[in-house]
């Protein structure tokens, strides 16, 4: 009965906070409507300079292609390698590509050479690698439908090999597909994990806490009251997440919900119960806000939401190995792409669940009752 009164307690402060039921609505659709196509690794709209120094009719055939891919978008045709270089110093150009003399020439002399130079801004690394890498796709395209048209000829005979791509569980190659179930991750990680964090704190600054010191509420019934307003309220923020997932991109988890919801639910559990341990030993609200963000930037930089973890040395796959939140996106993403059950990623719910007991038993402990 005292866990009772006390949740009816916790839900009554929150609706009282005009504030936070906002919040639980505007946050989901930022980060469902707008995130996703904001955090995003595929590169368009690449700005690109030519410095045609053949002006044949091959070379404006290369720079149409170039421009129709949807990747680049034409800073102009310069006479000079300096003048496009200007441009990029200027930030007016990120790449440049160089055809040289004769180039539409050597095209069809099998003895000569027809070169084409690309110069690609690393400011940005990733920005500069990929945009290199479309443009040295297109010129190879560009190069094979020449031998192709060169060697379309009846008293040819040639043998072509034939090559098929299939690409499973996102045959579109959606980047959102891929993000969606980590900015859910994200969403539930941020309010499940500050709320709380916030909440003791903000009894300490009110001094209310000292009421439920004297009390004889148990340690456990206290962080108890605490945690399973915030579990009910993550379920809520992440069905409507799915809600418009569903509804603006057409996007559906292609296994259970079943297997979404038990996976949420510990997770849920677990970041709340970190939550409430910052504010156990925090004094003031400005303390366990800087605190938690400082976890939170770990937490979401090193859980392969943007960057595979694989890729990381091996020093930081070690402490990788030790951020729960990876192994949630890694479940949520399995479970919304390729149909995965919990059997199947049960490494990963066991992980999150001895996390969530850890956690939790020592926002218990740390918990300073006096009675």
């Amino acid at each position: 009965m005292v866990l009772k009164y006390l949740i009816q307690k916790e839900f009554k402060q929150f609706v009282r906070n005009s504030f936070m039921p906002k919040l639980m609505v505007m946050f989901p659709l930022m980060m469902i409507l707008v995130m996703p196509w904001a955090a995003t690794q595929e590169i368009k709209n690449v700005k690109i300079v030519f410095v045609d120094q053949d002006h044949s009719v091959e070379s404006r055939r290369l720079q149409e292609k170039a421009t129709a891919s949807g990747y680049f978008l034409s800073a102009g045709n310069v006479d000079s390698y300096q003048e496009a270089s200007d441009l990029v110093q200027r930030s007016k150009a990120d790449i440049i590509m160089t055809i040289a003399p004769d180039f539409g020439k050597n095209l069809f002399r099998p003895t000569e050479d027809s070169r084409v130079m690309i110069s690609a801004n690393a400011v940005n690394g990733t920005k500069g690698q990929l945009g290199s890498a479309y443009l040295n796709q297109i010129v190879q395209d560009f190069n094979q439908e020449i031998i192709v048209e060169q060697s379309a000829q009846p008293s040819i005979s040639q043998k072509t090999l034939s090559l098929s791509e299939r690409y499973l569980f996102n045959p579109t190659l959606d980047y959102k597909r891929f993000m969606i179930p980590a900015m859910m991750t994200m969403l539930l990680t941020l309010l499940a994990g500050f709320l709380p964090a916030l909440n003791i704190v903000g009894e300490k600054e009110k001094g209310t806490i000292e009421q439920m010191n004297v009390s004889p509420v148990t340690r456990m019934q206290f962080i108890l009251a605490k945690l399973l307003p915030y579990w009910l309220m993550g379920f809520l923020v992440l069905n409507f997440a799915l809600f418009l997932a569903w509804l603006t991109y057409g996007f559906a988890p292609a296994g259970s919900m079943l297997s979404i919801y038990a996976f949420a639910s510990v997770y849920i559990l677990l970041i709340s119960g970190m939550g409430l341990i910052i504010s156990n030993y925090s004094d003031t609200m400005q303390q366990a806000m800087f605190v938690m963000f400082f976890f939170m930037l770990i937490f979401l930089l090193m859980s392969g939401l943007f960057t595979p973890t694989a890729s990381m040395p091996n020093w930081a796959q070690t402490i990788a190995a030790c951020n729960p939140l990876k192994y949630f996106i890694d479940a949520m993403r399995m479970i919304f792409l390729r149909g995965s059950n919990v059997q199947q990623l049960l490494p990963n719910f066991i992980i999150l669940l001895a996390f969530g007991l850890f956690l939790n038993a020592w926002a218990i402990i740390s918990y300073k009752k006096s009675n």
